[in-house]
């Protein structure tokens, strides 16, 4: 069993990645294999030619997207983290995640997936919020901790400084970790997850 861990930060060891490094720790100790993923700073945007529904690929194949893509078919659940931008994911994560989820959702249908989000100050819960939006559109159970997944600091000495948070993170791979091997148990006893019946899309054009 293994988790995939997205670290969407311009800086591969920064504030982000103490606090996956820290939710990690955890799903290792939860007998759970870890594998971190750095996007890069330098990302392409969608644009919405539609050719992933016939690969299941993303024409577009200078970043690190197409791996994710094939990593996380191969993972038994997610972790997404970001860092705050303007109150929000950065838009290179945004843009990663666009072309991940896009026409590819349903091979990631219930995987446990989560969000950690790193700032300075605010706009914690408005990047949360987005970052969830990923998942809950793809049938993706959301793993929970005992508060909402965010570390502060503007710099990784100082999220290590921030207690709550690093104990936020350690429950949520903790958490995640068990939902990964119930998941996988219930499998094993003949209880796989529920068939999704054929979507039905509208709009309010009349």
């Amino acid at each position: 069993m293994k988790v995939l861990l997205i670290n969407g930060s311009p800086h591969p060891h920064g504030c982000t990645f103490t606090a996956l490094s820290e939710v990690a720790r955890a799903i290792e100790a939860g007998g759970v294999e870890t594998h971190i993923v750095h996007t890069g700073s330098r990302v392409q945007g969608c644009v919405a030619c539609g050719k992933c529904r016939e690969t299941g690929l993303c024409v577009f194949s200078d970043d690190r997207v197409n791996e994710c893509i094939r990593l996380l078919k191969e993972s038994d659940g997610l972790v997404v983290g970001a860092p705050v931008h303007y109150a929000g994911p950065s838009a290179a994560l945004c843009a990663f995640l666009d072309r991940l989820f896009y026409g590819k959702a349903g091979a990631y249908a219930y995987k446990p997936a989560a969000a950690v989000v790193s700032c300075r100050r605010g706009g914690a819960s408005a990047s949360f919020d987005r970052l969830n939006k990923y998942f809950t559109i793809s049938a993706m159970p959301v793993v929970a901790s005992t508060y909402w997944n965010e570390v502060h600091g503007n710099r990784p000495e100082e999220v290590l400084q921030d207690a709550e948070g690093l104990h936020t993170m350690r429950v949520l791979g903790a958490s995640m970790a068990w939902m990964v091997k119930a998941f996988a148990l219930a499998r094993q006893h003949g209880l796989p997850p529920p068939p999704i019946e054929p979507k039905v899309m509208t709009n309010f054009i009349r």
